[in-house]
C-alpha cells in the first residue's frame, strides 16, 4: 500500500487533495486518521490511500507508526523568500540540527527511482507552464525510521499553493508515478552546489543516474564520514555513485575528497557527465 499525507494547515497540501478526489477516483475508508476521513483507491491492483494530518508535515515524525505503508508521499507547499513559482520533489533529512522538524543528523530513506521519475513527470506535464521544475537537496522533517518517503510540492508562496493548474499538475503526477515500480536507475548521492541542485539535474537528463540524498554547499561544514555513510545508506537500493559538484563544493573539496579517499568511496564530478 501506497500513502499519500496532506495537512490540513497547508494550503497546498488542501489543494493537492482537492484535485486527488476530483481527477480519480478515491472513496471513504470508513476509517479515520487524526479525526479526518481516509480516502482510498486502486491502481492497477496497488492500494493508495490518502490521510490528512492535523500537523504541518514536516512535523509529521515517525508517522510510519500510524500508517502501515510501504511508501509515504508528503504533499505540500514549498516556501522560499524567493517567491519563484516552482513545482519541487526532495527528501527529508537533516545533515546538523533539527530546525524544521525530523532529529538532528538523521536522514530518511531514499527512493531515488521515484524522486526521478516525479521529477521528470512534473516536467513533462508542466512543460507549457511558467513554474520552475527542481529537485532539491535533502532538508527538514519529518523523520520516518522505517518508510521510504518523500516531499512533493508547489511553491513558494501563498499566490501559487492554491493554484488549481499546479495543483493538478502535482496530483497527476502523483497517481501516474506512485502507484507502480518505477524504472530501476542507479542511485547517487550528490554532494555540492545550490539548494536546488541544478548541476545533478542536469545529471540525470544525461544519464541513468537517479539522486537520492543531496549535501548542498550550505551544509558541507557539517558533513563528516558518520553522515556520508548514512546517505549511502538510507537508500531503498545500493547507492552506486557519489557524485560532486565541484565547483560547488567552495572551500571544502580537499576536506570531501579526503573523506571519500578515506573511506575508499570513489567518486565522479558533475563535469564528467
Amino acid at each position: 500500500m501506497k500513502a499519500i499525507i496532506v495537512s490540513k494547515k497547508d494550503m497546498a497540501g488542501m489543494n493537492i487533495k482537492e484535485c486527488l478526489l476530483k481527477l480519480f477516483e478515491f472513496n471513504e475508508t470508513g476509517e479515520e486518521f487524526e479525526e479526518e476521513k481516509v480516502y482510498e483507491t486502486n491502481v492497477e491492483g496497488e492500494k493508495i490511500k490518502l490521510y490528512t494530518a492535523e500537523k504541518e508535515s514536516i512535523d509529521c515524525e515517525n508517522v510510519d507508526e500510524k500508517i502501515n505503508a510501504d511508501f509515504i508521499v508528503f504533499a505540500t507547499k514549498h516556501q522560499s523568500r524567493s517567491g519563484i513559482a516552482s513545482l519541487c520533489v526532495h527528501i527529508q533529512g537533516n545533515w546538523s540540527k533539527a530546525e524544521f522538524g525530523g532529529q538532528n543528523r538523521k536522514l530518511c530513506i531514499a527512493d531515488a527511482d521515484y524522486l526521478r521519475e516525479c521529477l521528470f513527470k512534473i516536467k513533462e506535464l508542466a512543460k507549457d507552464n511558467h513554474y520552475e521544475i527542481i529537485q532539491e537537496c535533502t532538508h527538514h522533517g519529518p523523520y520516518l525510521a522505517k518508510t521510504p518517503c518523500m516531499f512533493i510540492e508547489i511553491g513558494s508562496s501563498e499566490k501559487q499553493w492554491p493554484d488549481k493548474q499546479a495543483g493538478e499538475i502535482i496530483a497527476k503526477t502523483i497517481m501516474s508515478i506512485i502507484p507502480k515500480k518505477p524504472k530501476h536507475y542507479k542511485t547517487a548521492f550528490g554532494i555540492g552546489g545550490l539548494h536546488h541542485c541544478p548541476n545533478f539535474t542536469k545529471v540525470m537528463e544525461k544519464s541513468d543516474l537517479a539522486f537520492g540524498h543531496i549535501c548542498p554547499k550550505y551544509m558541507l561544514e557539517y558533513l563528516d564520514k558518520e553522515m556520508i555513510l548514512q546517505a549511502i545508506e538510507r537508500n531503498t537500493h545500493e547507492c552506486e555513485e557519489v557524485v560532486l559538484d565541484w565547483k560547488g563544493l567552495g572551500p571544502y573539496k580537499q576536506k570531501i575528497s579526503k573523506m571519500l579517499d578515506e573511506l575508499e568511496i570513489e567518486y565522479q564530478k558533475t563535469k564528467e557527465f
